[in-house]
């Protein structure tokens, strides 16, 4: 009986706690029961898919990588060319890129573009973001294993992408150009594509530094956009550049040319200024690409890069003091002295196989970018002609809207003469590095070191068009013009005698720097060797110089 009894109390027991228990659970939602049998699936069957997903991805990402295939890739090395993507690893910082629309396909579908053969991932170029030397930049590089670079809708709207994130972050925008021109198969569009871009290199000059690197062929409408930007560089043998090709210049001019005669890097770095540099082969140019955004502001509204220098601002340069011959009919290298002032004797030379009688370049002073523009005496004399003139101006112009200070170094005899110069406008011309000079608010150093004759001196960017130190040296000749000219010109009936007297006097006279100090058109006559240490100090008390031109909507520089 004591047996049964107490197994009849465990046996309620249990009855009750199963009620209980039975009570709770209807209380609970049937939510929470769906979470809780959700929490309780099986996480093998997650794991597979999330990893299924992620090997596709990859496999994307390599087909991307790929380009246009490895039979293609290889047919680009065998030509001394690096790929799109190697070029970039090569540009920028390493692991610095941050790639854009990897996974853009064309949508065009006439002429069996509707293939999946015709689909390769990121449609013929590769864009993104990176750094150089840690700096911002953006980019874009065409990719000539697919369609031979072409251009479509889908290309150019990757390139506005990174040319409109550019403006927008204050950065500069880097191109690497390896295309055959538009895709034919898209029409219009690729026109379209085309006049997009244009646009966008017409707005943001003079906003964020635009630059172009032509590492192979550069065709038709496509020439138009490293034209616009600030600075072109090419490879020599593998890269051109032409409106229209030599099969079309044979049919109408019956001209028999190769690619490279009609607009290879010797032609347009020599011939047509259209290229800046030019370069044996990618590594080099992609080398020195890097080194000229180094001089650079990352945008208008960025001041100049500062970097360190063990080179004193008040070293003394005494050979400066002998540099300038006896005779002012004897040429000498502008390149010597302008190495001998700079930090480190270091200049960044940009155009040096064109338009040779004038040099333009950057440097650095006291670790301050600035520009360096200077005539040639070793060079036509220093005269300024048609292409010197078209160089400068535009040289000095890029500084202006970059707020990059302006050093002139000045030995400058005049306008060239001849009938060749005054046919092609020589007027025309000379003008525009005279209104470039006279625009620009940028701290403004000139130095002259022997002549400065005629409306040379005034264009030279004279204390008359708001330079704001003019310096000459001992040894400087500021006059209308030479002796010899000017005794011809006044005593014409005068004997040999007399006219070698009336010279001497001439320039004991007029052909020195005195009269124009004595105006104030010269801040001070000094030492050369003192040059770099009244330049470095000047651009520290101009550091904040703040000048402005009258409104206007834009100016209309003679072009």
């Amino acid at each position: 009986y004591a047996y049964l009894t107490k197994a009849m109390s465990s046996i309620q027991s249990l009855l009750r706690g199963v009620r209980a228990a039975s009570r709770r659970a209807s209380a609970v939602p049937s939510w929470v029961w769906w979470s809780r049998a959700a929490l309780a699936a099986p996480q093998q069957q997650h794991s597979r898919t999330l990893a299924m997903a992620m090997e596709t991805e990859a496999e994307r990402r390599s087909r991307a990588v790929l380009g246009g295939g490895q039979k293609r890739i290889d047919k680009q090395h065998s030509q001394g060319k690096l790929t799109a993507r190697e070029r970039l690893d090569l540009l920028l910082d390493p692991g610095s890129f941050r790639e854009y629309d990897m996974f853009v396909e064309h949508t065009c579908t006439d002429f069996g573009m509707d293939n999946p053969n015709t689909k390769f991932l990121g449609d013929g170029v590769v864009t993104g973001q990176g750094l150089i030397n840690g700096r911002l930049v953006f980019v874009f590089s065409q990719d000539f294993t697919v369609f031979g670079g072409s251009l479509s809708s889908m290309h150019a709207r990757k390139i506005c992408k990174v040319m409109d994130k550019a403006a927008d972050l204050g950065a500069p925008v880097i191109g690497l150009n390896d295309s055959g021109g538009a895709r034919i198969q898209e029409g219009v569009d690729s026109l379209a594509g085309y006049a997009d871009i244009f646009l966008r290199n017409v707005l943001y000059s003079g906003v964020v530094p635009q630059l172009s690197l032509i590492t192979g062929p550069c065709a038709g409408g496509a020439v138009y956009s490293p034209a616009i930007t600030d600075f072109t560089f090419m490879v020599k043998e593998t890269s051109y550049m032409f409106v229209t090709g030599p099969k079309v210049v044979e049919e109408v001019t019956n001209e028999v040319v190769t690619e490279q005669e009609l607009g290879g890097a010797d032609v347009h770095t020599k011939k047509s200024g259209v290229a800046h540099k030019a370069f044996q082969n990618d590594v080099h140019a992609v080398y020195e690409m890097r080194e000229l955004v180094d001089f650079l502001p990352l945008s208008n509204k960025d001041p100049v890069p500062i970097r360190h220098t063990d080179d004193p601002r008040d070293r003394l340069i005494p050979g400066l003091n002998y540099i300038i011959p006896h005779s002012s009919d004897q040429p000498y290298d502008m390149l010597d002295v302008v190495h001998s002032v700079v930090d480190e004797g270091y200049f960044f030379q940009i155009m040096p196989n064109f338009a040779r009688n004038i040099i333009v370049g950057f440097a650095r002073m006291d670790g301050r970018t600035v520009g360096i523009v200077g005539n040639q005496p070793n060079q036509k004399a220093g005269c300024l002609d048609i292409s010197s003139s078209v160089k400068g101006a535009r040289f000095v112009r890029f500084c202006d809207a970059f707020n990059i200070p302006l050093i002139i170094f000045e030995d400058v005899p005049g306008f060239l003469p001849g009938t060749y110069e005054e046919f092609h406008g020589i007027i025309k011309n000379g003008a525009k590095l005279l209104y470039a000079f006279a625009e620009a608010t940028v701290p403004k150093i000139t130095v002259i070191t022997r002549k400065a004759y005629g409306g040379a001196y005034d264009v030279m960017s004279s204390k008359h068009i708001r330079g704001d130190m003019n310096y000459a040296w001992p040894t400087a000749e500021i006059a209308v013009m030479g002796a010899k000219g000017a005794v011809a010109v006044l005593h014409r009936k005068k004997s040999k005698e007399e006219l070698a007297q009336l010279q001497r006097d001439y320039e004991d006279t007029l052909c020195t720097p005195y009269k124009a100090a004595a105006r104030g058109f010269i801040d001070d006559i000094i030492e050369p060797q003192t040059t770099r240490l009244r330049i470095c100090e000047d651009l520290e008390m101009l550091a904040t110089k703040k000048q402005t031109n009258p409104w206007k909507k834009h100016g209309n520089i003679p072009l």
